[in-house]
């Protein structure tokens, strides 16, 4: 509603989304008016190449070495946001063949995060999404919305996850009950409905981003394709043990993750097999601990993000939550899609000045607003 009290208009947006993962740009056109999704439109994909994988992880590493003492590396980002300007207007490109809708109001474009750091005692949260937003904004055509971290983080907020407003109106859409959404990037998050009916998000633990690493490491490919090693190791459960005592699990949400918290270093000395088998079920029982920090009843878990393709990770998955375990698309989701679709609404939030972030969420005291818009 706006401060008048009446409904808002519905705007088409589009929303990009480049996780940790570093696999491609995600883009997705919804109908919203910043509360609800009305209605879907097309998505695309464009994958990154090796070489932009490459010049990423560069620019990922420089920022880890940088880990914010002085000058940020602004020179080793120059090459990576290039490349980021380009493919996301191959992604709009993409997008909009064919399309003989309106001409979309407004694009949120997320950034790719480098570096990420929750909040301590004392000590505020810090977070970095690299972005060129004048160059984004004039290659994209349309109004941009970007930076949306930021203003959570100098709140005292975790900074993350943000999809779950999102979640909460795909739920609703559905009209599912009882229901917690997982989003399987490069680190796991769980969003649900507390007993009060308060949105409840954190990220629960490492997801894809080890295995990926793990399997890259060994020069096998970006991931485990299918969980055919994961399927084929044993689960040392000592080393398992002994990375659950980690006091991150012990921490009460709201809480949030950089990728890189939990690496694949982890398990070193394993086999690949043996490995990968390990870090797949570190991402399940990480998630059965966050479900049980969740004061409502869950009874489904439906799974979103990259990792939902692992057949292993899924049945892990199966075997160690509670929950009856979908896939987004088994409830009329486009579970590829979903972060992407997230951040156009977010675009609009941000357009109308609605909160993007939440005590539940967060950690801020307060619903807030966020983000910065480019017209």
């Amino acid at each position: 509603m706006n401060s008048k009290g009446e409904p808002f208009e519905p705007v088409w947006a589009i929303g990009f989304m480049t996780g940790t993962s570093v696999d491609a740009v995600d883009a997705a056109m919804i109908l919203t008016d910043g509360e609800d999704v009305l209605k879907f439109g097309p998505v695309a994909e464009i994958p990154y190449s090796d070489q932009d994988r490459r010049i990423i992880h560069e620019a990922v590493g420089a920022a880890r070495d940088w880990d914010w003492q002085g000058p940020a590396p602004e020179s080793a980002f120059l090459e990576a946001k290039s490349i980021a300007v380009a493919r996301h207007r191959d992604a709009l490109d993409k997008l909009l063949l064919g399309w003989e809708g309106p001409t979309p109001s407004i694009v949120g474009v997320h950034g790719q995060t480098v570096l990420h750091r929750r909040p301590t005692e004392g000590r505020i949260g810090a977070t970095l999404q690299i972005i060129d937003a004048p160059s984004m904004r004039e290659r994209l055509g349309l109004p941009l919305a970007y930076d949306f971290r930021t203003a959570d983080v100098d709140a005292g907020g975790e900074g993350a996850p943000l999809a779950p407003i999102y979640h909460r109106a795909l739920l609703d859409h559905a009209n599912l009950q009882h229901t917690a959404v997982l989003n399987l990037g490069g680190v796991a998050n769980i969003t649900a409905l507390d007993s009060g009916g308060g949105l409840i998000a954190f990220d629960c633990g490492p997801a894809n981003g080890p295995i990926d690493e793990w399997v890259l490491h060994h020069g096998r490919g970006t991931h485990d394709a299918d969980g055919t090693l994961a399927a084929a190791g044993k689960v040392d459960e000592d080393r398992l043990k002994n990375i659950l005592t980690h006091p991150y699990f012990a921490d009460a949400p709201p809480k949030s993750l950089d990728r890189y918290d939990f690496s694949a270093w982890l398990i070193e000395g394993l086999s690949l097999e043996d490995g990968a088998a390990t870090l797949t079920e570190l991402c399940a029982r990480a998630v059965a601990l966050g479900l049980g920090r969740i004061d409502a009843r869950v009874d489904r878990l439906v799974i979103c993000g990259g990792g939902r393709h692992n057949p292993s990770l899924v049945s892990a998955l199966n075997r160690t939550t509670p929950c009856n375990v979908q896939l987004a698309e088994q409830v009329g989701w486009r579970g590829d899609s979903i972060e992407a679709e997230a951040f156009a609404m977010l675009a609009v939030r941000t357009l109308r000045g609605l909160p993007i972030s939440f005590p539940g969420t967060t950690g801020v005291q307060e619903p807030m607003s966020g983000g910065r818009i480019l017209s």
